[in-house]
């Protein structure tokens, strides 16, 4: 069932044809997800079925400015696809009034959210150790690289997500298991990590490990962007700084090709090449790690 909420949110329940549609949508690309919808133009994280227990790699809006329309996505192989409802369903013009009000409460609350991690990945940032080689954390001495800036913070590996003015607006978490979270509430679209000084090549990759690896093994500047959605908004924000450098997208080779389309998209929204591990299932963290070589 769709929910539409009182007061900010509105009182409706939206036909269960809508409900239906949506969740068609998503079954058919591949995310499973059996709880309700609430149609309210926000962000909503949730579990997918069959991933690891307790992640919420999936997330969805709906929301209805004439016709019920959306997006959902999956965080854990960067698929995202939009949607539209097809019902005929409309809503009056009084309730898209109230939409666009609540649009605008909803981007003014955004930002001071966003406003508001940053301060808080600002102060936990200083409050983190400087580590200077690979065995000052698990995660480092696995992947087999340096930590190139990137501090502890408890028994976590930092990274620090950097906007386009070179301002921290979040963090990265990685434990020593490898598993990674970032500050909840903050900004991570179109922002990155930089390794390396300036160089007239730019690569940029989905994660940290991965960027180190590179920068490692061939000498160039690296930005990651850390997951696979999020390089083609990276990489239009690395063009906007540098347009005259070259730029070279290194993908992962996914299973799934999630990580090969996101590059390929990447590359072309920015003229750019793309590089692309030669073992299926290896990022370049795993390849380089492995011994196996290529000529960037």
């Amino acid at each position: 069932m769709i929910l539409f909420l009182k007061s900010k949110r509105y009182a409706s329940i939206l036909p269960q044809e809508i409900s239906d549609q949506f969740c068609r949508a998503m079954q058919s690309a591949g995310i499973r997800y059996s709880g309700e919808i609430i149609a309210d133009g926000r962000l909503h994280r949730f579990h997918i079925e069959g991933q690891k227990q307790g992640s919420l790699n999936g997330a969805y809006t709906l929301h209805l400015d004439g016709c019920p329309a959306g997006w959902f996505m999956d965080y854990k192989t960067g698929l995202s696809k939009t949607w539209s409802s097809k019902s005929g369903f409309k809503v009056s013009y009084a309730l898209i009034k109230q939409i666009e009000a609540a649009k605008q409460r909803r981007e003014s609350e955004t930002h001071q959210k966003h406003a508001e991690t940053a301060l808080k990945a600002e102060k936990i940032w200083q409050k983190s150790k400087s580590i200077d080689n690979q065995q000052a954390h698990p995660y480092l001495a696995n992947k087999r690289v340096q930590p190139h800036g990137a501090r502890k913070y408890h028994e976590s590996l930092v990274i620090p997500i950097y906007n386009e003015s070179d301002q921290i607006i979040n963090l990265q978490f990685i434990d020593t298991k490898g598993g990674k979270r970032f500050l909840a509430g903050g900004r991570k679209r179109g922002c990155f990590y930089v390794i390396g000084d300036s160089t007239k090549r730019i690569l940029i990759c989905e994660g940290f490990a991965t960027g180190a690896s590179l920068f490692e093994d061939c000498g160039q500047r690296v930005v990651v962007a850390f997951d696979a959605g999020n390089l083609l908004p990276v990489a239009k924000k690395i063009r906007e700084l540098s347009p005259d450098l070259e730029i070279i997208i290194c993908g992962d080779n996914d299973i799934s090709g999630i990580g090969q389309a996101k590059a390929k998209e990447a590359a072309l929204a920015v003229g750019g090449k793309v590089l692309i591990p030669l073992t299926p299932g290896n990022d370049w963290n795993d390849e380089l790690a492995g011994g196996i070589r290529h000529d960037a």
